[in-house]
């Protein structure tokens, strides 16, 4: 099977499969009145541009594309389905009403401008921290809880990029071990800063000078140091990973500490997990239940020198895990190499799995499904 669009085959109606199918191969169609209007806040950012890839890629359905960014940008050109858009402000975008907006322009422009877009009935997802850790707001990757969303969820959030890779991988076998514990270490690449991050990268690296982001160089370097550090000595990015990863698999129980690297990579990010179960587990059953999980490609072959790693897994959506091995040093305990496309899987593609869902789903205010290939 296919693994590229975040919802299980099993107990549906012929209805639902048929809409499923038509999703996993990119054909599915909504319908408004005749016109569907899709904005990309942040168009003009390295997620923003790669939502826009990820839309024209999955051939998601869309009339009528708005382009938006700040104030600053406004009138400038985009390119989308061949086709040239001028970028507009907020308050234009908002003024079109779109039926989803894909949000990726920071947590203060989310906090500001989200609900004013959901108060005229736009759906946003979310792809800041704005809004991750509100109670009365969803944090969704499809492959785990989309069946969390309902109609009048007008402001969902997309989480954390190292944090959607690791329960893409961990979610199914928590469904049949029962996770109790994660330590997870991170190796980040500069990409997840944005383009600032891979500019002081290639600036080191070509001996030039520029604008720094990171505290310290990044070429021929590791910083143990992703966002703020907190009071408790953890960074945020961090503490990230701990709280999101209850609230997306539903279980306050699961204890995390994690460690978040930033490495001199322009692109995918990596992990190192340990993983405590409830239950005990054969190796070879892990192998298969991950192997047939949707989302996730197993590469693990270290006899032959095969493994995920960040250079191969470029544009990307699927989550890749190897290096799968039991802990010796305690029981239960699973060892796991997890890695993703930060930009797609872990930003743009997600977000966009959502609107799918959604879209398939009849979860869109006045839309419905229509035909394939329109």
């Amino acid at each position: 099977m296919e693994a590229r669009v975040g919802f299980s085959f099993k107990k549906k109606t012929k209805e639902q499969y048929f809409i499923a199918r038509l999703c996993l191969s990119n054909t599915f169609a909504v319908i408004k009145d005749g016109m569907i209007k899709v904005a990309v806040v942040g168009a003009t950012g390295l997620v923003g541009r790669t939502m826009m890839k990820v839309l024209e890629e999955r051939n998601f359905h869309i009339d009528e594309f708005i382009p938006v960014a700040s104030d600053r940008s406004k009138g400038m050109e985009v390119k989308f389905k061949g086709h040239s858009y001028k970028v507009r402000t907020l308050a234009e975008a908002v003024a079109e009403k779109p039926q989803i907006a894909l949000f990726s322009a920071g947590s203060g422009a989310s906090l500001e401008w989200a609900p004013k877009f959901a108060e005229v009935g736009t759906t946003v997802i979310d792809n800041s921290s704005a809004w991750r850790m509100d109670k009365a707001k969803k944090l969704v990757v499809p492959e785990v809880n989309a069946h969390v969303l309902t109609i009048d969820d007008k402001i969902i959030a997309n989480p954390n990029c190292s944090t959607i890779q690791m329960v893409v991988a961990l979610n199914p076998l928590h469904k049949k071990y029962k996770v109790k514990r994660i330590v997870v270490s991170t190796y980040q690449s500069v990409s997840g800063t944005g383009q600032k991050g891979v500019a002081q990268l290639m600036d080191e690296r070509n001996g030039t000078k520029g604008d720094r982001v990171y505290p310290h160089s990044i070429d021929m370097n590791v910083l143990p140091h992703i966002d703020v550090f907190l009071d408790n000595g953890y960074t945020k990015e961090e503490m990230k990973m701990v709280n999101e990863t209850k609230k997306i698999m539903g279980d306050d129980s699961i204890r995390v500490t994690a460690t978040t690297v930033r490495v001199p990579v322009t692109g995918g990010h990596s992990e190192a997990v340990n993983v405590e179960f409830e239950k005990d587990f054969t190796l070879d059953e892990v192998n298969k239940i991950l192997s047939g999980s949707e989302g996730i490609v197993v590469i693990d072959e270290p006899k032959n020198n095969k493994y995920p790693m960040p250079k191969d897994i470029e544009g990307k959506d699927e989550v890749f895990v190897g290096r799968i091995r039991r802990d010796e040093s305690q029981p239960n305990t699973l060892n796991l190499w997890v890695v993703a496309d930060n930009l797609r899987k872990g930003a743009a593609t997600n977000a966009v799995q959502i609107a799918e869902y959604l879209a398939s789903h009849d979860l869109l205010k006045g839309m419905t499904l229509s035909k394939a290939n329109s």
